[in-house]
């Protein structure tokens, strides 16, 4: 017997399937085996690969009956069951098999877990793994075994087959309401009839959430049939002499969604007022002893609902739209006031003249001291210490400055002021629209980046990448500038035509980079101490960027089965997202090993590189700083054509890359265990990639930023750019620990 069986099941609808298919077997792990229960055309299923049985059903199947199938045939442990629709993460089967896999098979004296409960991610037609709402309660429940009456609050998680995995013998002890059942049922049952459960806080099931225009209109009876579930449901508590506390709870969830589905469901105004009147009837007949409605409106719509008072509930709900709008109204009219009162402060101050001795600094979006505008402040302290510093952080962002650090927030009455009167503005990014650049003000865009993808105006032919981009507003930030930082020639093009405007472009590198020619052996150990990298070992960073056609990272490796194959010696820098995160993630064991660290919010960035060996990356210009280090860099290109479509690149990455390129998991991990990462033909790569974009990089960008630009000397005086092949970058880790 397997451990876990994998049933994907349903109708191909809106042509998901095939993509379904593709996230569930391209990671089958070992002791896992796929069903696929297809309803109508079997095309989609006809090229799948081993380990996978199709079962061809009739187009007349329900979901129901085609879930059910698969149960049937499936020979696992366990049963997991994702909808055709829907996708499953890259590395989710492995964390499911591994969990299952320490489950017992016998009940023993505290009973045994028939349901594993774990998180999801949505996607809709124009968004991308949007973390759902039941972080909190998998939080709370943790990776212990408990019963439901131990925390209830399980049955207020999002009732989704795909968002658990069943005992197959509890699954088939209870068939009859589990398998020919709507899947919101069966979901909350099977908490209901389980012995015991576990919650785990990894993603398991990316569900794809259809446009409700594309889809047939619910019939009056499938609307009524949500309080019938609910009536199943307390009747089947009731049954099984389930405890308050999850009566209660479900009784809560009940009166919640039929409040929620009156109010926003499309219902004629006769079906609307019949589900009224039977979700009424299941409020009083289903409220617990001694229940009490909670405060404010919503305990006026719930004691509306026992009433069955649908015309005042109606009434109810028009006065409170009337006076949402009008606080609305009054909101906007205090904060039009506000703003002419901050206008016109500002606008005075604008009057008062420019401070010649202040500077302020901001980096991404008003983070923190980071980046180019901090390898900057930190050079205009030791070479111009008269000029006061002073940078823009988000309130988020004030408890991790430096101590002493002068900051302003934004929106204050201060950072107006410094706006106003600042001499010098530096950023990696645009300041605010509202910001006025005085004709004596100076402001330094530093950037943040070698483009590889296409940026600014040329962005325009891309809308995935441009939507919400106002242009015309782009260009008249841009004309604020005075000065470009560029770290090669590339980007000066590139900037040129993406930004075009009156600016100096200033190709002097990038001053974050300088750190890359300055660091000593000692700086070395002491960042790997830090992350707790044991000396001897190999550290690879792991790098990738975001993707515009996602609304957030989605895992592209499977870092378990690296990490496994990796072995022992080889540390993984992962700067990666939540879905590694976790007790019971398959990576917890290689972190408390070692193997496995989590650096996604270390910062700085420049200290991962140093301590890295050699970097994996797909398209982050990570690449073009880290190439400063002359150290193997490896491309994962999984996705590139669809990538290169939908964002726009300004060259073939494939064919100039820094290294060699791996289109997929079994050609990275070729290239990491058998040593072609640092191969001749790497360093060639590797070569010819530095000379092209680490141009100007050479340790003392940062100084002539701030003699141009803040001590007014002329180019022939700054430091002549060392050419590339004199350059001695920092030592490498192998060359720190002295082997």
């Amino acid at each position: 017997m397997r451990e876990l069986s994998v049933i994907v099941y349903g109708r191909d609808v809106q042509g998901h399937l095939a993509d379904c298919l593709d996230s569930v077997t391209g990671q089958i792990p070992d002791g896992a085996e796929v069903i696929v229960a297809a309803v109508g055309d079997p095309a989609p299923t006809a090229d799948v690969p081993g380990r996978v049985t199709v079962l061809a059903l009739p187009d007349a199947t329900s979901d129901e009956d085609a879930r059910a199938a698969g149960g049937e045939r499936a020979c696992g442990a366990w049963l997991f069951f994702v909808h055709a629709k829907d996708r499953v993460p890259a590395g989710a089967l492995r964390t499911l098999r591994d969990r299952v896999a320490e489950l017992p098979d016998d009940a023993g004296r505290a009973g045994r877990v028939d349901v594993v409960l774990a998180d999801h991610v949505r996607s809709t037609w124009h968004t991308s793994g949007v973390p759902g709402p039941d972080a909190r309660q998998l939080a709370e429940a943790g990776p212990r075994d408990l019963t439901l009456a131990e925390c209830p609050d399980l049955l207020r998680v999002t009732p989704l087959l795909g968002n658990r995995a069943l005992r197959a013998t509890f699954w088939r002890a209870h068939r009859d309401r589990l398998a020919a059942t709507d899947e919101r049922f069966a979901a909350r049952a099977a908490l209901v009839l389980a012995d015991r459960v576990t919650a785990l806080q990894e993603v398991v099931l990316d569900e794809r959430r259809l446009r409700a225009a594309s889809l047939p209109p619910l019939t009056p009876e499938q609307h009524y049939a949500a309080v019938g579930q609910y009536d199943d449901l307390q009747r089947l508590m009731a049954d099984r002499g389930t405890p308050a506390g999850p009566r209660t709870v479900l009784y809560d969830v009940m009166a919640t969604d039929c409040m929620r589905i009156v109010a926003r469901a499309e219902m004629p105004e006769p079906v609307a007022r019949e589900f009224f009147h039977r979700a009424s009837r299941a409020a009083v007949a289903w409220r617990p002893e001694g229940y009490r409605r909670p405060a404010g409106p919503e305990g006026v719509r719930r004691r509306l609902l026992e009433e069955d008072a649908y015309s005042r509930y109606r009434a109810f709900q028009s006065v409170n739209h009337r006076r949402r709008d009008l606080q609305s109204a009054v909101r906007g009219r205090k904060r039009q006031v506000g703003a002419k009162v901050r206008d016109l402060r500002y606008r005075r101050d604008l009057r008062r003249p420019v401070d010649p001795s202040l500077a302020v600094f901001s980096a991404y979006w008003d983070r923190g001291i980071a980046c180019n505008p901090g390898a900057i402040a930190a050079k205009l302290a030791e070479l111009a210490p008269g000029i006061r510093p002073v940078w823009v952080v988000t309130p988020a962002g004030v408890p991790l400055l430096p101590p002493g650090t002068d900051h302003v927030v934004p929106g204050s009455r201060r950072y107006w002021e410094v706006m106003a009167r600042a001499k010098y503005l530096v950023n990696n990014v645009n300041f605010p629209n509202s910001v006025v650049k005085r004709p004596d003000a100076i402001h330094v865009q530093t950037h943040h980046g070698t483009p590889l993808k296409r940026m600014g105006l040329d962005q325009i032919e891309y809308p995935t990448a441009s939507k919400g981009l106002d242009f015309r507003q782009l260009l008249s930030r841009v004309d604020k500038w005075d000065y470009s930082v560029t770290s090669n020639s590339h980007s000066t093009r590139m900037w040129e035509h993406a930004y075009p405007s009156h600016y100096v472009p200033l190709e002097y590198g990038y001053p974050r980079n300088d750190v890359y020619y300055r660091a000593t052996a000692a700086d070395i150990r002491a960042v790997r101490d830090r992350l707790g990298i044991a000396p001897g070992r190999r550290a690879v960073l792991y790098a990738p960027t975001h993707r515009d056609y996602e609304a957030s990272w989605t895992p592209r490796l499977d870092l378990a089965a690296l990490a496994e194959r990796l072995g022992d010696d080889t540390v993984l820098l992962v700067r990666g997202h939540y879905f590694y995160g976790g007790a019971a993630s398959p990576l917890a064991g290689l972190r408390r090993t070692g193997r496995v660290i989590d650096v996604s919010t270390y910062d700085p960035v420049e200290e991962l590189a140093l301590a890295a060996d050699a970097l994996v990356t797909d398209y982050s210009s990570i690449m073009f700083d880290y190439a400063n280090l002359d150290r193997p860099i490896v491309i994962y290109a999984d996705d590139w054509e669809m990538y290169a479509k939908t964002r726009g690149v300004y060259f073939d990455l494939m064919a100039q890359a820094p290294g060699h390129v791996a289109r997929s998991q079994a050609e990275l991990t070729g290239i990491l265990t058998s040593g072609a990462w640092r191969d001749e033909a790497s360093g060639k790569a590797r070569a010819a990639f530095r000379r092209r974009f680490c141009e100007f990089d050479d340790g003392r960008a940062a100084e002539r930023v701030v003699r141009r630009v803040f001590l007014g000397e002329s180019d022939s005086s700054l430091p002549p750019v060392v050419p590339v092949d004199e350059r001695v970058p920092a030592p490498t880790p192998e060359e720190a620990a002295g082997r």
